[in-house]
């Protein structure tokens, strides 16, 4: 029977619907019955079962926006509220390695005591939960190419210039017509909750004191409107899309961003299926005795982890002719997130679009795809060479992004012909160990070492930033490991092995 919106129920109400055949949950105070959604919930039936008849808050939060429920149930099965006050608590048991966690928290090293990029990723290892160090620092396979990603800017020299007024500089520029201070943007993350309560508003917070671009993904935690409430008036920001088989869900996602003011739509592009990613999976739900493993059955693969728990709605099917459909609902700047060789970005300038962001999903999907810095410097020849256009050009604007850890990064790839390059992973890691001021001073360390280091390279302007002042001949001769790279490699976790399960005694 379908209830009144409007109804409060009790806890107990709620409680006996606790089985595969009648299965109701609370979020945030509100009722949902999710009985026929149980096999299409893209983490599978087993960790709703979980907290059937329960408040599965605490467990939604971090991997879903707060209107990720509203939106995917009919109304009728949106039941009504509850008196909170009258349901069970669902017991969380502190164990000593979250205590010992803990106690790593409150002996995290001062801001005032982090130099570099490389500290925030150090000091984010040792605080952060398991399953969240696992989601945001994993890759694909044996994670070559996260490695190489950052492998390949130690392949490229640069060739100052001496005897120059570097007095003042200035490293700020503009892209789709929006100020920005650094030649730098927050490129899209999932599930920003994971390593910090307020999620992705510490990267929005950030970006507005700091005046540079975020890129809203579409799997945040939190949600779409939230994030472009919480930014300050005129405070730029574009959007990551992941294109749903339902065209129409694509449709309304793209045109709500436009109405909100969002500047460009970068379309990811290198995704038709996630790739394999071993620390993550590792991080599977497993049921925590027998008679839990009963009573929510075996159908689901546990061997998935976070990210393929989200992702079912990816459309394989993307191709070059959708560019068209994409034109005709939005007048946003169209990019498209995840080329990996000239021939792709060529294609995409002949189709007229905005630009492309030269990425191998920050390694996390093909292993040993190249670094974005490497296409980057195949993509300016072959363009020249096939168009004859020169980059940076105000018509075509080629992003990368990948393995950012210093300024010194990303003027080699201003120096080669990039726009702007996108950072990730060392905003997540700097959020999850010090919340937005971490943030904040992430971006102060990066503007600092541009001050610094354009000096050294006598360039006043990002525009004396040219390609004579970089020697990238040695930027294709691969290497899977850097022995020496020490500041890397100790931030860097071998993948796990296969480990037996816990002895049991039997005594």
């Amino acid at each position: 029977m379908v209830q009144s919106e409007g109804r409060i129920f009790s806890g107990k109400d709620v409680a006996i619907h606790n089985s595969r055949e009648s299965c109701w949950i609370i979020v945030h105070g509100k009722v949902y019955d999710v009985t026929e959604f149980l096999d299409d919930h893209p983490g599978g039936s087993k960790i709703i079962l979980k907290y059937a008849g329960k408040d599965a808050t605490r467990e939604y939060e971090p991997i879903h926006p707060p209107d990720a429920i509203t939106t995917n149930l009919p109304p009728e099965k949106h039941l009504g509220s509850v008196d909170l006050a009258t349901v069970e608590k669902v017991i969380v048991q502190i164990t000593d390695e979250e205590k010992a966690r803990q106690q790593r928290v409150d002996a995290r090293p001062s801001l005032d005591a982090i130099l570099n990029l490389h500290d925030f990723e150090a000091v984010a290892k040792l605080v952060m939960p398991d399953k969240a160090w696992a989601y945001y620092s994993s890759a694909a396979d044996d994670e070559i190419t996260l490695r190489e990603n950052h492998a390949a800017y130690h392949r490229i020299w640069f060739r100052p210039r001496i005897m120059r007024d570097v007095t003042k500089v200035d490293f700020s520029t503009t892209i789709f017509g929006q100020k920005t201070s650094m030649p730098i943007y927050i490129t899209a993350t999932a599930l920003g909750k994971l390593g910090h309560p307020d999620g992705e508003l510490n990267l929005t917070r950030a970006a507005a004191k700091h005046g540079v671009v975020q890129m809203i993904p579409t799997l945040a935690s939190c949600a779409f409107d939230e994030i472009v409430d919480a930014a300050q008036p005129g405070q730029p920001q574009w959007m990551q899309l992941y294109v749903n088989m339902d065209r129409n869900a694509t449709r309304r996602v793209v045109q709500h961003a436009e109405k909100r003011g969002i500047k460009a739509l970068f379309i990811t592009v290198d995704a038709p299926q996630l790739g394999r990613r071993e620390k993550d999976m590792r991080q599977k739900y497993d049921a925590e005795d027998p008679a839990e493993q009963a009573r929510t059955g075996g159908d689901v693969d546990r061997t998935q982890g976070a990210a393929r728990a989200i992702s079912s709605f990816i459309d394989p099917g993307l191709c070059w002719k959708d560019l068209a459909w994409f034109k005709s609902i939005t007048n946003m700047p169209l990019i498209l997130k995840g080329v990996q060789c000239w021939e792709d970005a060529l294609e995409a300038y002949d189709q007229k679009l905005a630009g492309v962001v030269l990425s191998n999903h920050g390694g996390r999907q093909l292993d040993f795809a190249r670094s974005g810095i490497e296409i980057l410097v195949e993509v300016v020849t072959k363009l020249k060479e096939k168009r004859g256009i020169t980059f940076p050009n105000d018509k075509f604007l080629l992003f990368v992004d990948g393995g950012v850890r210093r300024a010194t990064d990303v003027l080699k790839a201003v120096a080669l012909g990039a726009t702007a390059v996108g950072i990730g992973r060392p905003f997540l890691y700097s959020f999850s160990a010090y919340g937005t001021e971490g943030v904040e001073k992430a971006l102060q360390i990066l503007k600092d070492e541009f001050e610094m280091n354009m000096r050294l390279l006598g360039a006043p302007t990002l525009k004396d930033v040219v390609p004579s002042m970089v020697d990238a001949s040695n930027v294709h001769s691969h290497i899977v490991s850097v022995p020496g790279d020490n500041l890397y490699n100790n931030n860097y976790e071998s993948l796990p092995l296969a480990r037996l399960k816990e002895l049991k005694s039997k005594l």
